[in-house]
């Protein structure tokens, strides 16, 4: 199954888990089911599943095809080139697709000059007002291809300037743009695009990351560390006629070998074996060229010839475009797309439907408490009311008065149980302290200062080590503190449990040792960027200045996701022993309201009794619903994706 495929499948999935998730809320609403705990799982889980994107970042040295095999894979559909792939550079600057609904479509574009302020990429991103827009005709393919042609736009400034804005540097002359005639250098307009369009593919998460060449890729290190690192797939491209040349080599060594394994697929394309097509040769002989270059690609990168896939792009989109089947089979395209969509898509559906299922029961667990604390109320009060059965007037008043007391000395409980939640809230605050915005600050500050700094940074290498271990300790703390927390609620779970009837059971507590493997990922795509090639360009306080922009950008988004599930943690527990407060007033005044109807009519006891037994039914059957409800939450993807077709 090809990529495309494999994605409109993917995303039929999403939309059928959405509308199961909604039907479910509907119902949770219906039958007072829908506390803030439960709606908060809610929202996470629709959240997590709407906003779920699959990133596929392009990259290759200028020349190798790059967007016209992005106009092959995606946009064959508009009948021509939409992404700019005449000869010579066309991306200038890194360019992504993707689709958000709340905006127009449109591109977005972040001027060069943004590199001499001291904000990241990801703080520009919530600045628009300081992007240029252009708005986009979709249904238009000539206006929308004559608008995405601004990435490839370009500035002529002075040696000086170059070298502020990071193209130019005195001690990598082999890197440095040529200068022209008139003593400038070329450099790109814009820093980043932001293609904002309802295309089939996009609209199902998909994100496409189109990156400039080696010398536009190493002049910004928040692509580098941050973009290209959280890609879940990297197709790096070569040229066929050319193999791995010295400036293909760079590329992969500097940016894309030490990408960890298993968190992103890593394909090789080995482009345009169209110029290997010769009239003077048999088929057979162009295929033995052809998979010899492949072979000896693969060996050149360390890696499996599987891993390397020959294509011609322009012939692919040709085929497309003309629906010629023979020439399509030819251009090998098809097999890309089918390697994409196995091992990409693959991966990525088993991840989310583990975060998935482990989200679904702890909704079904959290709402299946409800209702079991709802049916014990009934049980008891049922028990309660059969004993009233014989008995005189008096019995039943001193029942009430019974009920009356009771209900007086659960609402002056009120204190122990304020006293639990200030407890819980002292631990809660250290906690977030010490995941907050002002301790990572002061984490990240001496690593920061030593980058900042000009010259040869020999001891860079050991400012990140002891940084990192910092934040791998407070985020062990962190842990720690979250076990204590939680051990705290068990114990004062299981105390108002025994003294007031309670079914109360701590949620599972965030587990946020597994954001330590995201630290070691940040780390590890810092390390490798101090390489021996990358050291003069290090030296540079300004580009030191945005490797430390990034860091702290990056760390900022893994913290405030270990923040979130500490919260969502204790909305669960808060609203859990909220709701059972509830309940259990709910309860005294149902109770006090059966006396009283008994009190004032003999046949009240049996009719309130054949009520309550209604009402044991009505709940078996709610358990059942439920049971189902999150049953078809968890289905297969493959059985939900033939039922979404189907549909």
């Amino acid at each position: 199954m090809s990529f495309n495929q494999e994605l409109d499948d993917h995303g039929a999935w999403r939309r059928q888990f959405a509308l199961r998730l909604k039907l479910m809320s509907e119902w949770l609403r219906d039958h007072e089911l829908l506390e803030a705990g439960v709606r908060e799982r809610l929202d996470q889980l629709q959240s997590q599943v709407r906003n779920d994107k699959i990133m596929v970042a392009f990259v290759a040295e200028f020349s190798r095809g790059k967007s016209e095999l992005i106009n092959a894979m995606f946009f064959a559909g508009y009948g021509r080139r939409i992404m700019p792939a005449s000869a010579g550079r066309t991306t200038m600057c890194p360019t992504e697709l993707a689709y958000e609904s709340d905006i127009p479509p449109c591109l977005r574009l972040l001027p060069i000059e943004t590199r001499l302020q001291s904000k990241s990429l990801l703080d520009w991103r919530n600045a628009p007002d300081k992007w240029e827009r252009v708005d986009l005709d979709v249904n238009d393919p000539q206006q929308l291809a004559r608008a995405i042609q601004k990435v490839a736009e370009v500035r002529r400034v002075s040696r000086s300037e170059a070298a502020s804005l990071g193209f130019w540097n005195e001690e990598l002359p082999d890197d440095n743009p040529m200068v022209g005639a008139d003593g400038l250098i070329e450099v790109p307009k814009w820093r980043h695009a932001l293609i904002n369009m309802a295309h089939p593919l996009l609209k199902q998460g998909l994100v496409i990351l189109d990156t400039p060449g080696l010398n536009a890729i190493g002049a910004e290190p928040e692509l580098t560390v941050s973009l290209l690192p959280q890609a879940h797939a990297v197709v790096f491209i070569l040229a066929a006629d050319t193999g791995v040349t010295k400036s293909d080599l760079a590329i992969w060594r500097q940016h894309i070998a030490g990408l960890p394994e298993g968190q992103a697929s890593r394909l090789v394309v080995l482009n345009k074996i169209d110029t290997m097509w010769d009239a003077l040769s048999t088929p057979e002989q162009v295929q033995l060229q052809i998979a010899s270059q492949r072979t000896d690609s693969a060996d050149v990168l360390g890696l499996s010839p599987l891993q390397v896939i020959p294509v011609s792009a322009q012939k692919g989109l040709l085929a497309k475009v003309g629906r010629d089947e023979k020439l399509l089979a030819a251009s090998n395209l098809m097999e890309l797309e089918v390697a994409l969509g196995v091992d990409l898509l693959g991966q990525r559906r088993k991840i989310l439907a583990g975060a998935v299922a482990g989200a679904v029961q702890a909704l079904r667990q959290e709402t299946g408490q409800l209702v079991h604390t709802r049916a014990r109320d009934l049980v008891e009060q049922i028990q309660e009311l059969e004993g009233l059965r014989g008995k005189n007037t008096s019995v039943i008043k001193q029942m009430r008065l019974r009920i009356e007391q009771e209900q007086a000395e659960f609402d002056a409980s009120g204190a122990k149980i304020q006293a639990v939640r200030s407890v819980h809230l002292r631990l809660l605050k250290d906690l977030f302290t010490l995941l907050g915005h002002s301790q990572l600050k002061t984490r990240v500050t001496e690593l920061a200062r030593t980058l900042k700094q000009p010259g040869i940074k020999l001891g860079v290498r050991r400012a990140y080590g002891t940084t990192f271990d910092h934040l791998r300790a407070d985020l062990m703390r962190a842990d720690q503190l979250a076990g204590e927390i939680q051990s705290m609620l068990e114990g004062s779970f299981k105390s108002l449990n025994a003294e007031y009837s309670f079914s109360l059971q701590p949620p599972t507590p965030p587990q946020l040792q597994q954001y330590l493997k995201d630290l070691d990922l940040i780390e590890k795509s810092h390390l490798q960027y101090l390489s021996l090639g990358n050291a003069l360009r290090l030296a540079q306080p300004e580009f030191g200045e945005r490797l430390a922009r990034a860091l702290m950008s990056r760390l900022r988004v893994v913290n405030d996701t270990a923040v979130n599930a500490v919260e969502l943690w204790n909305k669960s527990a808060a609203a859990q022993l909220d709701a059972q407060l509830r309940e259990r007033r709910r309860n005294f005044s149902r109770r006090i309201e059966a006396v009283s109807r008994i009190q004032q009519a003999a046949s009240g006891l049996d009719e309130r009794i054949r009520e309550l037994q209604s009402q044991q039914t009505e709940l078996h059957l709610m358990e059942a619903k439920l049971a189902e409800l999150t049953e078809q939450l968890l289905a297969p993807v493959e059985e939900d994706t033939a039922e979404a077709v189907a549909a």
